[in-house]
């Protein structure tokens, strides 16, 4: 019987060595990449353009590590002098955020819609959370304001935008005002509450997957995953800042925005009472455009 329970424990033993750090790159794996990479279609940019009578045309620039990155920059009929950039969220593309472009463009904003790199037609194969791409929204900022007469630079970023955008602040100084719609606290915290998303567990049972799969990261990609953190950027900075966040978003749950917003009580949340994850402006339109606008109108 002894001999029995012994083998036992050594075959689970077995098992979790084996196991965890199979589960862990499967895990880091998939969150490092994109398998199906959807293009944005142009005739979405024209139908965008016309309905709030703008002009749009594609742009191509380079990160600086060399990454190329694609977007649509449009241009309203009447521009107002203020620019926004707007970063959709994961396994997405531009095109996810051309409905808060069409309201802007009817305010008058130039707006800016790339491809997140290693999305749509933008270069990468490799999603960081934030860690490469803060500098990729500075790249952004240079070329649109080289390249517009833009004298207000503001941000509007959805989930893994979103994330990014609060990230950029300490690389990216000229942001008058940002949006933050659905972003998460750290990466840290979101890899739990998904992986306990997907399983019905705990996010605390999954700790030894998460930090095989962060180790995984840092060795084969040279990417510390710790450091995909909103809440140290938001921390300090002096910028305006409007979170959103459904209050029944079961993705990135609306405790993230709270944990935010409690680490910088200058910031201003609004939760959206019925709403899903980034589904705020789909749950009421009208009042998110007025709230969105008059942010950015107001500083």
């Amino acid at each position: 019987m002894l001999h029995r329970a012994k083998r036992l424990l050594i075959a689970a033993a077995i098992g979790l060595m084996i196991g965890l750090p199979a589960a862990s790159w499967l895990v880091a794996e998939g969150a490092l990449h994109i398998r199906e990479r959807p293009k944005p279609e142009p005739r979405l940019a024209q139908t965008v353009a016309d309905s709030a009578d703008a002009t749009w045309e594609p742009v191509e620039i380079a990160a600086a590590d060399g990454t190329p990155l694609s977007g649509w920059i449009f241009t309203p009929e009447h521009p107002n002098g203020a620019a926004v950039i707007l970063l959709h969220g994961v396994g997405d593309t531009r095109a996810g955020s051309l409905a808060v472009a069409d309201f802007l463009l009817c305010s008058g904003f130039t707006t800016l819609t790339p491809d997140v790199r290693g999305h749509g037609a933008s270069g990468g194969d490799v999603i960081s959370y934030g860690i490469r791409e803060t500098g990729d929204v500075h790249a952004w900022a240079d070329w649109l304001l080289a390249h517009r007469p833009v004298q207000r630079l503001y941000g509007w970023g959805a989930s893994m935008g979103a994330a990014i955008l609060l990230q950029s602040l300490p690389v990216e100084p000229r942001f008058r005002a940002l949006v933050a719609d659905s972003p998460f606290a750290t990466f840290d915290e979101i890899a739990h509450d998904r992986l306990a998303q997907h399983t019905g567990l705990w996010p605390q049972a999954f700790g030894p997957i998460v930090h095989l799969g962060f180790g995984y990261a840092r060795l084969r990609y040279g990417l510390d995953l710790q450091r995909a953190a909103p809440i140290d950027s938001i921390r300090t900075t002096n910028v305006p800042i409007l979170l959103i966040h459904g209050a029944n978003d079961h993705n990135i749950p609306a405790h993230h925005s709270r944990e935010l917003h409690a680490a910088n009580p200058r910031t201003v949340l609004w939760e959206v009472p019925g709403a899903g994850h980034v589904q705020s402006y789909a749950t009421d339109p009208q009042e998110y455009a007025s709230r969105v606008v008059a942010w950015f109108q107001i500083h």
